[in-house]
């Protein structure tokens, strides 16, 4: 079945490409290996949907030319721009000079970038939009961070087909094509699948919850693993259990201390935004409490965020002293970030956070976020120029304790 044409639907054909060694994958080996899953639609307005992997971008254009005159294909759909899908587009859509390429709007730049595709057309798609292929009609809905900003799914119409890109994946070389012809129960390696690449973005799973819960889906195609035709909504069903809340009862301790009151803006934000979670959150303003007060929230927290503004390179106030004391209490299990506003520099972000990482806290840091999710628009620690009053800042400082929020509610 590798590098071949097979029918999954009238017109609708897999294209795609099965990788059977072990596999390196976002600093995992997947055992099991995994299936690059494209597929062309051969409508009067011939369409490709998702690519292969970039390292079988060659090997994916030559045999694309034996199903089809690349001429000849008027669409190109990405639904996400991450190297495995998106990896076969540079070679094919040099032979298919004449397609136009559908995205979001975050994927252009990013395609344009990654594959030379300046001089191209592309098709900017919104959630919502819809597209005439000749005898179908594809309709987009965007789910972004599942697993990256730019990810959209499409769906078609006519056949009552989801093509969600990553999204209800496996990661399996797999010998038949459809779940129901695998000679076994996937559901382990579907959960596997989600354990491992949409879980750290559980909070936007509801978005696409509610994305396909008016679609009626007889088929879903995603980019990796098996093709689902059987109990579809069996594994829909299955992602919205996995992503809900049902850790209940976490508590944050926010402390801060602050010279124009923007640190303490922050202090609020955060505030508001893990209690709209459902996390019971104490603020101390640590010039204004008692120290041992303090110290008996932060031990009674689940998630500690401790911060200050900035004067002449340092912090302000009687944060350090508290610090210090954290450094000899045992705060094992807890969540920890750093915060502030500052002017120049922002200086006392950063001790802040330095004493943070001499505790046994578990810090948060942008390096991490990355490494473990692929989310580039959470930041830590949470450093905001002056006042965090416009929607840019307003939003990072969101973006953080929801990042927080969703790791304490986590059901795993």
């Amino acid at each position: 079945m590798n590098n071949t044409e097979i029918k999954i639907a009238k017109d609708t054909y897999w294209v795609g490409k099965i990788d059977n060694r072990e596999v390196p994958f976002h600093r995992l080996v997947l055992s099991k290996g995994t299936t690059y899953n494209s597929y062309l639609l051969k409508t009067g307005k011939p369409t490709v949907i998702d690519t292969v992997d970039m390292e079988f971008g060659r090997e994916y254009a030559d045999q694309m030319e034996k199903l089809i005159d690349p001429l000849d294909i008027s669409y190109i759909v990405i639904n996400h721009t991450e190297p495995d899908h998106s990896g076969g587009l540079a070679a094919l859509a040099s032979r298919a000079a004449n397609a136009t390429i559908v995205c979001t709007e975050i994927a252009v730049p990013e395609l344009q970038e990654m594959y030379k595709l300046h001089a191209r057309n592309f098709l900017v798609v919104k959630d919502g939009d819809t597209l005439d292929i000749g005898g179908k009609t594809l309709l987009f809905k965007e789910t972004p961070y599942l697993h990256t900003a730019e990810t959209m799914i499409t769906y078609c119409v006519e056949d009552k087909i989801l093509f969600p890109c990553d999204i209800f994946s496996t990661h399996v070389a797999v010998g038949k094509l459809f779940s129901d012809e695998a000679g076994f129960d996937i559901t382990e390696d579907f959960k596997g699948y989600y354990n491992a690449i949409i879980h750290p973005h559980r909070r936007y799973v509801r978005t696409l919850i509610e994305a396909v819960k008016d679609l009626e889906i007889e088929m879903i195609a995603p980019s990796h693993g098996f093709i689902i035709r059987e109990d579809v909504r069996k594994y829909i069903d299955l992602y919205a259990e996995l992503s809900r809340e049902t850790t209940q009862g976490k508590k944050a301790a926010i402390v801060y201390t602050t010279l124009k009151n923007n640190t303490k803006k922050m202090a609020g934000i955060l505030q508001n935004t893990l209690q709209a979670n459902g996390i019971e959150t104490a603020v101390w303003d640590a010039e204004k409490s008692g120290m041992s007060e303090i110290l008996d929230s932060i031990a009674a927290a689940d998630a500690v965020f401790i911060g200050s503004s900035t004067r002449y390179a340092d912090m302000i106030g009687n944060l350090e002293p508290l610090l210090k004391e954290l450094q000899q209490m045992n705060l094992e299990g807890k969540l920890a970030a750093a915060f502030g506003s500052y002017g120049w520099s922002g200086e006392a972000i950063e001790v802040i956070q330095d004493y943070l990482n001499g505790t046994n806290m578990t810090v948060q840091s942008t390096s991490e976020v990355i490494k473990s999710t692929g989310m580039t628009h959470v930041e830590f620690p949470i450093r905001v120029r002056f006042s965090p009053k416009d929607t840019d800042k307003t939003q990072k400082i969101k973006n953080a304790a929801d990042f927080v929020s969703d790791l304490l509610l986590s059901s795993f």
